[in-house]
């Protein structure tokens, strides 16, 4: 699943608008010089709509247009930046831009089918590669070769109120670590009545099945096995899960009555103070603050409870097999003055975002590392304009957490255990053994067809 918001986590643009569409066709370009120039197309500019987020993108492009004579940047935009429903099929007809946007969990595939560029004879060109983190170097690269730069990542924690803690009398510096310690926090947040739920899930559009996983994770657990073939969902860890929510739900009443939660709820619920916790990403809160009524103040973040791993997420871009090897050197050029510089660009323009009132400080996972890192924290520090001290817990915690992506197959599993994750929330005398039997069959026979 992606995270969401545009700031830091941006999410956005997958298909052409009607205005693109007008200047461009929705893909790689047949004429790829013009007027001398190298043309490039590139797709996830954020949609008009975001305002803010357009004008920093547009630019962008113009100072690096500016910077590089010789290069024409031809950006595409719609939301969101890549639509499951079309990514396959502008892919096979040809119509891809020629850098593209992708999740972390679609890099196999485009290599598989044929569809990117080899990128490692040119990475060597690419002024920040080597300052990125090398697990997320890793994601990009297949088989010894480099398909793909990565641009954001995120990672799961426990999104909490402070101000719930303090009333249930827990102390809001101390964070649970352990899912009995949820569960036992839960309880007494729940407690203080007036419709207050302590911990919240989802669990329907697949995306209770993604927070199942983000759980199972946690608890050291796995949903597919290591060499991908088989679920592993029929576990200790997997019945540790459900048991878990089940005894929330039904004995300790934390959970509220109303279920099949998808993120909207939880994210009005904590907005109006009326939620304990809820798994997410940093890029939640500035959406719960600016969409949802929440004060930056009252919302804190800890660590993936059981101290195991937690689940990583994240983008990049990929570029079509059709460029020309011009065209991969002006968009890896592109990228780095986008993205991949600390201290500037869309992403790392710290003092434009404070300007704008953008949220700069949220514990995103870090993208670089040594002197860009150390410069790239510096500029976010002195720009900090949200209570940076409430994700500490999330940043020390993370360190000794094992970083997961998601499984392969990952919608159509989430699609499974969203059925299971549903039945325990809304039955309570749901059959944990049998419900986890009957999904590891799923996953195995979906799976077997992949």
């Amino acid at each position: 699943m992606s995270s969401t918001g545009f700031r830091r986590t941006f999410v956005a643009i997958g298909v052409c608008s009607s205005l693109a569409l007008a200047a461009a066709a929705c893909g790689s370009s047949d004429d790829e010089s013009a007027g001398g120039k190298t043309r490039i197309t590139v797709n996830c500019e954020p949609p008009r709509s975001a305002k803010v987020d357009r004008k920093f993108f547009e630019e962008d492009i113009a100072s690096f247009e500016k910077q590089n004579p010789d290069i024409d940047v031809v950006a595409h935009d719609a939301f969101p930046c890549q639509d499951p429903k079309t990514f396959d099929a502008k892919l096979a007809g040809g119509q891809m831009e020629d850098v593209f946007y992708t999740y972390f969990t679609d890099v196999k595939h485009v290599v598989d089918i044929g569809q990117a560029a080899d990128l490692t004879p040119y990475v060597k060109e690419l002024k920040s590669y080597g300052t990125i983190q090398q697990q997320l170097r890793d994601i990009y690269t297949v088989d010894g070769k480099i398909y793909g730069i990565p641009r954001t990542g995120y990672s799961m924690g426990l999104i909490y109120n402070r101000t719930l803690f303090e009333k249930a009398g827990l102390d809001p510096d101390k964070p649970p670590t352990t899912w009995a310690e949820v569960r036992a926090d839960a309880k007494r947040i729940a407690a203080l009545g007036g419709g207050t739920v302590g911990y919240a899930d989802y669990s329907a559009q697949n995306q209770g099945g993604w927070h199942f996983t983000a759980e199972l994770y946690a608890q050291g657990g796995d949903v597919v096995s290591a060499d991908g073939t088989k679920a592993a969902v029929d576990t200790p860890e997997g019945r540790a899960v459900l048991q878990n929510l089940h005894d929330m739900r039904w004995t300790d009443n934390s959970m509220g009555s109303k279920q099949l939660l998808i993120i909207n709820d939880a994210q009005q619920m904590m907005g109006s103070g009326k939620l304990g916790m809820y798994l997410a990403a940093p890029d939640n809160i500035p959406i719960l603050v600016k969409e949802k009524g929440g004060d930056y103040k009252d919302l804190a973040l800890a660590p993936m409870p059981g101290g195991k791993a937690t689940l990583i997420g994240g983008d990049g871009y990929m570029v079509s097999k059709k460029a020309t090897p011009e065209q991969i050197r002006a968009g890896l050029k592109w990228l780095d003055h986008m993205f991949l510089t600390p201290g500037s660009g869309f992403l790392g323009d710290y003092s434009r975002a404070r300007k704008h009132d953008a949220p700069v400080g949220l514990p995103e996972p870090r993208l670089f590392t040594g002197a860009a890192d150390a410069e790239d924290q510096k500029a976010k520090k002195a720009n900090a304009n949200v209570p940076v001290e409430n994700y500490q817990a999330f940043l020390d915690g993370n360190q000794n957490l094992r970083m997961k992506i998601e499984p392969p197959n990952a919608q159509q599993i989430y699609s499974v255990l969203d059925g299971v994750v549903s039945a325990v929330l809304t039955k309570k005398d749901a059959n944990i053994d049998q419900l986890l039997k009957d999904a590891s069959g799923k996953i195995d026979g979906i799976l077997a067809r992949s």
